[in-house]
C-alpha cells in the first residue's frame, strides 16, 4: 500500500510508458545489480552468497515442511554436484523438468510452455551467464510483476533434503537452468514455500507480460477447437488443469492426476478415417505419468493415421507428453489457460486475417472512499471515479475486439487477493457489463460496436489496492488518414471535461506554450507516447540523434525546430506506420524481421528489392538483422521522403538512375 504523500489520487492516474520496467531497462529486484555483483566477486575470487535470499530456512518458508526436516535442508552449488554443469545443454525444453517436491506443477506448467515459445523465453533467460566463462556463483531471471519486467539476481546453492532435490531437478544431472530459474521466482514470490500451490494463469502472465483467459472445460465455448487451432498457429501459451486438491494428487488408473495443472503443447486437426480429427497434446511436468485412453503413446488409433502425421507428431516416449481427443480433453480437464502478449487467440473466426492489437496501460490506487459499487453507482458516480475512456472504431459482430485486464497490486508478497473487477460504461456512463472475482488478475472480453467507453475499476472490500489497468484494442485496418498515433485514441483516466486526446494537445504541452519544438522535446514526446505498450517498446527508444533526423525531414523551414502543422503531418505518418507495423509483426515479437520489413514497405507503397533491404536492416536492424518500431519510423520516413523528392525530379524532368548503394547512401546520410 502507498502511502497516502505518495500514492496519486484515484483521478489522477499515470500512463505507463514503457521505459523503466521494459526488456531494454528492467527494474532490478532488491535493487541488486547482476553485472555489478558478478564484478566484484570476480575481482575478489568470491563465490556470490545473496544476502536477500539466503541459504536458510528463511527462504524455504517456516510450513513447507515440518520443523524436524526443515533443519536437515542442505545448499548445494552445481559445482559441488557435478565435475562439468552447464547452465543449457543441447538447447532449452519441456522435457528437461522433472517436479520435485515442492507442490508448484503450476508454475512448471507455464515453464514447459514458455520453452515452445522463444519469443518470450529470451526475455526471461538471459544468455550472459554460465557456468563455462566469469562464473562466480550468480546467475540472474527475468519476470514480469505487476507491469515492469524485473531482473531477479540469486546465488546458485540449491536446497537438498536427504540427498535429493527439494526443488525441480533436470533430467539431464548436469544441466540446472530449471532448479536455477525456480529458485529466482521462488525468491520473487518471498520463499519457496509461497510456490506450493498457486494459479497456472498468474505464472503464465508472470512469464510473459501477456494477457490471458481461462475457459472452463465443464462448460466449454462451442468454438472450442477454433480457439485451441489460433492459439497454437498464433504461438501463445497455453495450460490446463484437473480439478481436486493439489495437496493429494491422486493418479486415476487412466494416467490422469487430480488436482494437477499440466502444459498444452499442440492443437492439430489431422485425417482419420474418412474425416479429420482434432487431438490435443499435453505435457505432464512430473516429467512422467501419461494419459492410457484413445490417442495415447500405444493406442491402437494411431494404425489408422496416414504415416507421415504418425511419425511427425508421435513420440512413444514415458516423458509425460501424451496426445487425446478433445472430446477427452474436455471430460478429464477442468480449465484450459491461454495467454500471450496481445489477445491472438481472440482472432479465431476472424475472416479479415489477423488483426492488430494496441495496448494501454494505467496504475493507480482505488479508494473505497468514492462510490464505485454497482449499488451506489449512481448518477454523477462516473464524473468522481477514476475512469478510463477508450475509443473502438473497428466492429466485427463474430469476434471480440476489446480486452480489459485488471491485476491488484500486492503490498507483501503472499497477501491475500480482494474481490476486484470493474464496470465498463458507454458515453453516457449505462453500465453495459460488470466483473467481480477474488483473484489477482480479472480480465474480460467483449465486442463493442464503436463507439467510446469507460472503464471503472473498484472492489468489493472496503479496502484500498493499487492496481495495474491494461486495454486491448483490435484494428482491423490501418487509415492513411488517421490522426490517433493508437488507433483507438489516447485512453483518458480523467473526468471528460479534461480530456485532450488530440495530438494538438500534446503538442501545446510539449512545446512548453510556445509555438514549436526542437529534438529533444520530439524525443521526450515520442518516447512517452508512442512506446507506450510494449510491444512497440521492445525494440528500444527514440534516440537523440534520431530525432533529429526525423525533425530534419520534417522540418519544412529549415530551422530545426517543428511547426503545429509539420507536427501534424509526423503524426500521421506515425499511425500509418505504427499500424504497419503492428499487420506484419506476426509473431508480436516487437520486431520485424527482413521478410516483414519487405512486407511492410511494400504496404506503405513503396518499392524495393533484395540489395536494398539487406542494406536497410545492416542501417537500421540490430545484430540479428531485426528493425524494432523506433528504427522502423526513422527508416520508413527517410524512404518515403527520398521516393517523393525523386518522382518530383522524375516528374521535372530530369533523368535519374540510381544504384540501390547510391540510394542508401542518400538514405543513411542525408
Amino acid at each position: 500500500m502507498l502511502a497516502p504523500s505518495s500514492a496519486p489520487t484515484p483521478e489522477q492516474g499515470w500512463r505507463t510508458t514503457g521505459a523503466t520496467g521494459s526488456p531494454q531497462n528492467l527494474r532490478k529486484f532488491n535493487s541488486q545489480d547482476f553485472r555489478d555483483l558478478r564484478a566484484s566477486c570476480l575481482s575478489q575470487g568470491l563465490l556470490f552468497e545473496d544476502a536477500t535470499f539466503p541459504a536458510h530456512i528463511s527462504s524455504i518458508g517456516p510450513t513447507l515442511l515440518p520443523e524436524e526436516k526443515l533443519r536437515q535442508i542442505q545448499w548445494k552449488r552445481p559445482t559441488e554436484l557435478q565435475r562439468n554443469p552447464y547452465l543449457i545443454m543441447d538447447g532449452v525444453s519441456r522435457f528437461d523438468i522433472m517436479q520435485g517436491e515442492i507442490g508448484d506443477c503450476w508454475m512448471l506448467a507455464a515453464l514447459g510452455s514458455l520453452t515452445l515459445r522463444k519469443q518470450f523465453l529470451e526475455n526471461v533467460l538471459p544468455k550472459d551467464q554460465g557456468f563455462q566463462e566469469d562464473y562466480a556463483g550468480i546467475f540472474h531471471f527475468r519476470f514480469w510483476q505487476y507491469g515492469e519486467w524485473v531482473d531477479v539476481v540469486i546465488d546458485d546453492r540449491l536446497p537438498f533434503l536427504n540427498g535429493r532435490y527439494l526443488s525441480v531437478h533436470p533430467r539431464t544431472s548436469n544441466e540446472f537452468w530449471p532448479s536455477l530459474l525456480e529458485k529466482a521466482y521462488a525468491k520473487l514470490q518471498g520463499s519457496y514455500q509461497n510456490l506450493n500451490g498457486g494459479y497456472l494463469s498468474d505464472a503464465l502472465v508472470d512469464l510473459t507480460g501477456g494477457v490471458q483467459v481461462q475457459f472452463s472445460l465443464k462448460n466449454p465455448p462451442p468454438d472450442l477447437e477454433e480457439i485451441l487451432r489460433a492459439a497454437d498457429t498464433s504461438r501463445c501459451l497455453m495450460g490446463c488443469s484437473t480439478s481436486g486438491q493439489s495437496s493429494r494428487n491422486i493418479e486415476l488408473r487412466n494416467g490422469i492426476v487430480q488436482g494437477h495443472a499440466y502444459t498444452v503443447t499442440g492443437a492439430v486437426k489431422i485425417p482419420y478415417k474418412k474425416g479429420w480429427k482434432h487431438i490435443i497434446r499435453i505435457w505432464n511436468p512430473w516429467g512422467h505419468g501419461e494419459w492410457k485412453g484413445p490417442w495415447s503413446d500405444n493406442s491402437p488409433h494411431w494404425d489408422r493415421v496416414e504415416p507421415n502425421y504418425r511419425e511427425a507428431l508421435l513420440r512413444n516416449k514415458d516423458d509425460g507428453e501424451f496426445w487425446m481427443s478433445c472430446k477427452d480433453f474436455q471430460e478429464q480437464f477442468s480449465w484450459l489457460y491461454i495467454c500471450n502478449n496481445t489477445p491472438t487467440f481472440l482472432d479465431f473466426g476472424d475472416e479479415q486475417g489477423s488483426a492488430a492489437w494496441s495496448l494501454t496501460s494505467y496504475t493507480n490506487l482505488w479508494s473505497p472512499g468514492l462510490p464505485s459499487r454497482r449499488s451506489r453507482y449512481s448518477q454523477g458516480a462516473a464524473s468522481t471515479n477514476p475512469q478510463y475512456f477508450f475509443k473502438v472504431l473497428d466492429h466485427n459482430p463474430k469476434t471480440c475486439n476489446v480486452a480489459i485486464s485488471l491485476m491488484q497490486k500486492h503490498a507483501v508478497q503472499d497477501a491475500k487477493n480482494l474481490r476486484i473487477g470493474f464496470f465498463i460504461t458507454t458515453e453516457n456512463s449505462r453500465v453495459l457489463k460488470q466483473t467481480f472475482l477474488q483473484t489477482r488478475d480479472v480480465t474480460s472480453y467483449l465486442i463493442l460496436s464503436p463507439g467510446t467507453y469507460a472503464v471503472v475499476p473498484a472492489a468489493a472490500e472496503d479496502q484500498e489496492f493499487q492496481f495495474l489497468l491494461r486495454i486491448f484494442i483490435k484494428n482491423q485496418d490501418y487509415h492513411e488518414n488517421s490522426s490517433s498515433l493508437t488507433s483507438p485514441g489516447l485512453p483518458m483516466d480523467v473526468p471528460r471535461e479534461n480530456q485532450g486526446s488530440s495530438y494538438k494537445a500534446l503538442f501545446l504541452r510539449h512545446a512548453k506554450q510556445g509555438s514549436t519544438i526542437d529534438a529533444s522535446q520530439l524525443q521526450q514526446l515520442l518516447n512517452e507516447v508512442i512506446l507506450q505498450d510494449e510491444m512497440t517498446s521492445l525494440g528500444g527508444r527514440f534516440s537523440f540523434d534520431s530525432c533529429r533526423g526525423v525533425l530534419a525531414l520534417m522540418d519544412l523551414n529549415s530551422n530545426g525546430r517543428l511547426t503545429l502543422q509539420e507536427f501534424g503531418s509526423l503524426w500521421r505518418s506515425l499511425a500509418k506506420y505504427r499500424e504497419i507495423f503492428f499487420k506484419e509483426d506476426r509473431n508480436r515479437s516487437g520486431f520485424l524481421d527482413v521478410a516483414e520489413l519487405e512486407n511492410a514497405i511494400r504496404a506503405a507503397g513503396l518499392a524495393t528489392d533484395t540489395q536494398l533491404l539487406r542494406l536497410l536492416t545492416l542501417r537500421y536492424g540490430d545484430g540479428a538483422g531485426r528493425v524494432g518500431f523506433s528504427d522502423f519510423v526513422c527508416c520508413m520516413l527517410r524512404l518515403d521522403t527520398m521516393s517523393h523528392a525523386f518522382q518530383n525530379l522524375a516528374e521535372g524532368g530530369s533523368q535519374i538512375s540510381m544504384t540501390a548503394m547510391e540510394w542508401l547512401t542518400l538514405v543513411m546520410y542525408t
